[in-house]
C-alpha cells in the first residue's frame, strides 16, 4: 500500500518525516558522521554495488526469517542497535523496547503475525535498564570502557540483575567533534538558558513541542545507566562521555577479564579488521559486530559491509558475526546475510521511525525490513535466510577493500 498519514512505506520516508518533525539540532544529531562523512556515505552506498542472482520458478510459498543471536531466538534477523540519549520521543528507549518485543508486522501471507527481536540498550540511554527490561525480555546491555574496571563491572551486573541477557562492549570510536558541515549544537542539560537558545528552532516544530507537553516531561539529557554504583545522581549525556574520554584505553586482557566476570553471552562491537576479530575470539567473546560506529569512528574507514566477508572468513566458524551500518532496506539485510552475517543491527533507521511516529514508527520500520527480506528471499528462491550464500550475489571485483591477512 502507499504511504499514508499514519504509515510510511520506506525508511527514506521515515527520515523525511523525522526531519520535518524534529528541531534542526536534534535531527542533525541523528544524521551526523565523523569529519567529511566519507565512511557515513560509504556505509549506505556500498550496498548498491552488490547485485542479486534471482530465480523465477519453483519458488518457495513460505519463507522463514527466524534465527538466534547470543542465545536469544528472534523472528527476523534485525536487531535494535544501542544508541545514546533518545530525545526524539518522550518514551525513548521504552517505546523502542515495546516495538521490538511485539511488532504487528503487516505480512500479506499472515496479516496478524507478531514478531519479536532483541534490543541493544546503550549505557548512555535516556531510560534505565530496569525500565527497558520491564517491557522486553530480550535486552543486550551495551557498555563503553568508561570509568574504573570495578564501575564497568558493576554497571554490567546491574543490567544482569535487571534481566539483560547479553553484554555488548563497544570499543570503536576515535572521537571527533569535527564535521565539515558543522556539529549540531546540543545543550548539556535543558534549563532556562538552553530553552532561550533553542527557542527559534522549537517554535518552528510545534508537533515536537506538543508531544513533550502531553507527556508532562522535558527532554532529559541524563544517562541513568551511568549513575554511580551505590546511588547518586546520574551524569548528563556529556558528563558520561567525559568519563569515557578520560578513561585509560582497554587492553585485550581487560576485555577477557570483563568477559569472564560477566559469564554470559558477550559481544565485541566495532570490529573492522580480521586481526581484531581473532583477538575477540581469544578473549572469549561469543559474538562480534562488524561496525564503524555508523560512520562516527575514523573517517575514511570502509563501509562495514565491505569488511564483513574477510571477518566471516577469519572467525565465522568460531563465533557469531553480526554487522551494522547503512541498513535501509530488507534487501540490504539479505545481502549482509548472504555474505555471512547471522543478523544485522539498525540504528538511524529505527530512530527516524520513532521520530516520525513514536513506538508505531519503530514497528513500521521493522515491518518495512521484514517485508523486504521476505520479498528478496522469494526472488532468490530461498525458503530460509539460512540458505543464503555468496552465490546469491553479484559481487564486483575489489568490493571488500579490506585485507584478508
Amino acid at each position: 500500500m502507499a504511504s499514508t498519514k499514519d504509515w510510511f512505506e520506506t525508511v527514506a520516508e521515515a527520515q523525511r518525516r523525522a526531519r520535518k518533525r524534529l528541531p534542526k539540532s536534534v535531527y542533525y544529531a541523528l544524521v551526523a558522521g565523523a569529519e567529511q562523512g566519507i565512511t557515513l556515505a560509504d556505509n549506505v552506498a556500498a550496498f548498491d554495488e552488490l547485485g542479486f542472482r534471482p530465480h523465477i520458478a519453483g519458488l518457495p510459498p513460505q519463507r522463514d526469517q527466524k534465527t538466534t543471536v547470543m542465545g536469544q531466538e528472534i523472528d527476523l534477523p534485525v536487531l535494535i542497535s544501542p544508541t545514546g540519549v533518545q530525545a526524539v520521543d518522550p518514551e525513548g528507549e521504552v517505546a523502542v523496547a515495546r516495538a521490538a518485543h511485539s511488532s504487528n508486522i503487516q505480512n500479506p501471507l499472515n496479516p496478524e503475525q507478531t514478531v519479536s527481536t532483541a534490543m541493544g540498550l546503550s549505557s548512555f540511554a535516556s531510560r534505565s535498564v530496569e525500565d527497558v527490561c520491564a517491557v522486553h525480555d530480550k535486552v543486550f546491555f551495551q557498555v563503553y570502557w568508561a570509568g574504573s574496571k570495578e564501575d564497568i563491572l558493576e554497571r554490567a551486573l546491574r543490567a544482569k540483575r535487571a534481566g539483560a541477557k547479553g553484554l555488548i562492549v563497544t570499543l570503536d570510536w576515535t572521537f571527533a567533534t569535527r564535521r565539515d558541515w558543522g556539529s549540531p549544537p546540543i545543550p548539556e542539560k535543558v534549563d532556562v538558558k538552553a530553552a532561550l537558545q533553542f527557542a527559534p528552532e522549537m517554535i518552528t516544530k510545534p508537533r515536537y513541542l506538543l508531544d513533550w507537553a502531553k507527556s508532562g516531561k522535558i527532554p532529559d539529557l541524563k544517562a541513568p545507566n551511568m549513575a554511580p554504583p551505590g546511588g547518586g545522581d546520574a551524569p548528563t549525556f556529556f558528563g558520561a562521555y567525559g568519563v569515557w574520554w578520560t578513561t585509560p584505553l582497554p587492553t585485550w586482557d581487560d576485555v577477557a577479564w570483563l568477559r569472564e566476570k560477566w559469564g554470559g553471552p558477550f559481544m565485541v562491537k566495532g570490529i573492522m579488521h580480521p586481526d581484531d576479530a581473532r583477538r575477540a575470539v581469544d578473549a572469549g567473546a561469543t559474538a562480534v559486530s562488524v561496525s564503524n560506529h555508523g560512520g562516527n569512528n575514523l573517517d575514511g574507514t570502509p563501509a562495514a559491509i565491505r569488511a564483513l566477508p574477510a571477518i566471516v572468513d577469519a572467525v565465522g566458524d568460531q563465533i557469531e558475526v553480526v554487522m551494522d551500518g547503512g541498513i535501509r532496506r530488507g534487501a540490504d539485510v539479505v545481502k549482509a546475510l548472504a555474505l555471512g552475517a547471522r543478523a544485522v543491527l539498525i540504528g538511524r533507521a529505527y530512530l527516524w521511525g520513532m521520530a516520525a511516529q513514536g513506538e508505531r514508527g519503530v514497528t513500521n520500520v521493522l515491518s518495512i525490513l521484514y517485508k523486504g527480506i521476505d520479498e528478496a528471499l522469494l526472488g532468490l528462491g530461498k525458503k530460509s535466510i539460512h540458505e543464503l550464500s555468496r552465490d546469491d550475489l553479484i559481487i564486483p571485483e575489489n568490493f571488500t577493500r579490506v585485507s584478508k591477512l
